[in-house]
């Protein structure tokens, strides 16, 4: 017994109170990325996942990812229990700033487990989306049903028994019968989604917004119940836009997967290579030089600023003015002059690599960047005249779709969106990354959580970022911009003439990428529109075994029933442009 508390008492602090609580079938596991991981039965997963939200000493009140990981091919597994399955839940405690993953081994002939929908309302969709890819069941899901695929897909993508290329598949056809089929089960049918078509003095009508419309932003359907013009319900219906980005991370090298993060947020150019090479350089061991810090950041405030000015235009376009948007993508476009000048691309120049970046800064750069710093602030006094002190802009948002701190956290929303319920947590500033610790800025907050508050912290970070690019700007370190570490991508190029090992080593990481250990890790960054993570299991091989990328933009799309309620049809247009997301981004 007292080896057993010596045990416990080694182990972190929230595995040690779940092992003291459920008993000695949580198993701890070791990661690269020191996040305290322990496995737990599943029966008793809705105890746990109560506990660690309402009664543990540090309280986790946000559920942050949940997804699933196929098994049956991996060779690495020292120290876990058997899985033909496993589902993982990310849990984070804002308070006490701590992570826990929590994970449950489940067997192929039975991978059921209870929901935990009732608990954090946010994981309904994950559980959805864990059913679709994988074949997970969730007991008492309301309404477990596919979300990425159409409803008639056959087989689960993210099973490692499923085709990965369309070689691998026979020739599609689109018969007649299995047109009419697919169109048939596309149906909306309210009562389905627990709706009625009637109330006691009224008959509702249900409304379908997109998929195709300029104001829901992307490939994007909502279907509305009305009573009149008044929101009843709305049911948001995603997937139009999959791409498998997970499945095709298991095809790619390390370093070939990088252009296809660029295409997540679209809008956020190289902030999407940034928790995906740092995250891979945490599980090679690669120390990243100074410089190539401090450009990494200087690109990402760029693209933060880029992604900022689209939000406000159209922001402004959705609620009727036309102006904004012109002079902002005019902006915009003076701002991508410079990420051209500096990287030879605009939105995707997929300019990060394992280890620094593709080049070094060209001759000139400074001046460019230092003219923008001078010349943007201008600019943004005159779009606050324009746009946010406008009083209609304000009677149109003020007061409309807010929510509080705490349903904002229930719903997994992060960055400015839950900044602006007052909530300062900003990841650059709580777990300082790639030297943000070295800079001067403030974290901007609003109090309301409405539509007009969400907008106005998208404003004010435009400033702080041009804040963060000027000191970048002048205090740009000197040194290497990739670090010499033999696992970096590719190698630097001065000596592969020279000699012929440089040469071999060079191509071997460029064609079939370096050779990760056996790890697995996760990194997260402060991205435009919240918090984005990559976590990735290598199975000792030069591709990821599963690459999970967690966007901020999934699970805002899920709060609109909540937050659209009760308003006119109008404002849930208001609520959408404020929630800044990119349908990509969604569905992955």
């Amino acid at each position: 017994m007292a080896e057993a508390a010596e045990t416990i008492q080694a182990l972190p602090t929230a595995v040690a109170d779940l092992k003291a609580r459920i008993g000695a079938d949580c198993i701890y596991q070791e990661t690269v990325d020191d996040v305290p991981t322990v496995w737990v039965p599943r029966e008793h997963i809705r105890e746990t996942m109560r506990y660690l939200k309402h009664e543990a000493p540090k309280r986790f009140e946000l559920m942050f990812d949940l997804s699933g990981i196929d098994e049956r091919a991996r060779q690495n597994r020292a120290g876990q229990p058997d899985s033909d399955f496993t589902v993982f839940y990310h849990l984070m405690s804002l308070s006490a700033d701590e992570d826990l993953r929590i994970k449950v081994a489940l067997a192929e002939d039975d991978a059921n487990i209870d929901s935990i929908e009732s608990i954090y309302p946010v994981a309904n969709w994950y559980e959805r989306e864990a059913f679709d890819m994988f074949g997970m069941h969730f007991n008492d899901h309301p309404n477990l049903r596919r979300i990425l695929t159409p409803p008639l897909w056959e087989g689960h993508p993210l099973r490692k028994d499923h085709p990965a290329r369309a070689t691998e598949m026979d020739p599609f056809q689109m018969t007649p019968e299995f047109q009419q089929a697919q169109q048939e089960a596309l149906r909306f049918v309210p009562e389905e989604w627990g709706m009625s078509r009637k109330a006691r003095h009224t008959d509702f009508m249900f409304l379908n917004l997109g998929p195709n419309h300029p104001s829901v932003h992307g490939v994007f359907r909502i279907a509305l119940q009305l009573d009149g013009e008044v929101i009843v319900q709305a049911v948001p219906d995603i997937g139009y836009h999959h791409r498998a980005q997970e499945k095709m991370s298991e095809r790619q090298s390390w370093h070939t997967y990088i252009p296809y993060t660029d295409r997540v947020d679209y809008l956020g150019g190289v902030m999407n290579n940034l928790p995906y090479v740092m995250n891979v350089e945490r599980m090679a061991g690669i120390e990243v030089p100074p410089r190539a810090q401090v450009i990494r950041v200087m690109l990402s405030e760029c693209f933060r600023i880029a992604s900022h000015l689209l939000f406000y235009g159209t922001f402004a376009q959705d609620v009727g003015q036309m102006s904004p948007v012109f002079y902002m993508f005019a902006d915009r476009e003076r701002l991508f002059s410079i990420i051209e000048a500096i990287t030879g691309g605009r939105m995707h120049p997929s300019w990060f690599r394992i280890g620094g970046t593709a080049q070094d800064l060209p001759d000139g750069w400074d001046r460019m960047v230092l003219d923008f710093c001078d010349y943007m602030p201008k600019r943004l006094d005159h779009y606050q005249k324009m746009a946010m002190d406008n009083r209609i802009l304000k009677k149109r948002t003020q007061g409309i779709g807010a929510y509080t701190t705490e349903e904002g956290l229930d719903w997994g929303i992060t960055g400015p969106s839950l900044r602006a319920t007052g909530h300062d947590w900003d990841l650059r500033k709580k777990r300082p990354y790639s030297m943000y610790d070295q800079f001067e800025f403030d974290i901007p907050t609003a109090e309301a959580g409405d539509t007009y508050a969400r907008a106005e912290v998208r404003v004010e970070e435009i400033r702080q970022s041009l804040r963060i690019i000027r000191q970048c700007a002048e205090n740009m370190p000197s040194g290497p911009y990739k670090s010499d570490h033999r696992l970096t991508t590719p190698p630097r190029k001065e000596r592969t003439m020279q000699d012929i090992e440089t040469l071999i080593h060079h191509f071997l990481n460029v064609s079939w990428g370096p050779v990760i250990p056996p790890c697995e890790s996760v990194t997260n960054v402060e991205a435009t529109k919240g918090w984005n993570s990559y976590y990735s299991i290598s199975d000792g091989g030069t591709m990821t075994y599963r690459t999970r990328i967690r966007t901020p933009s999934f699970p805002a799309l899920q709060q609109i029933p909540l937050i659209s309620r009760g308003f006119m049809v109008a404002d849930l247009i208001a609520i959408i442009a404020s929630i800044d997301f990119v349908m990509a981004d969604v569905d992955r």
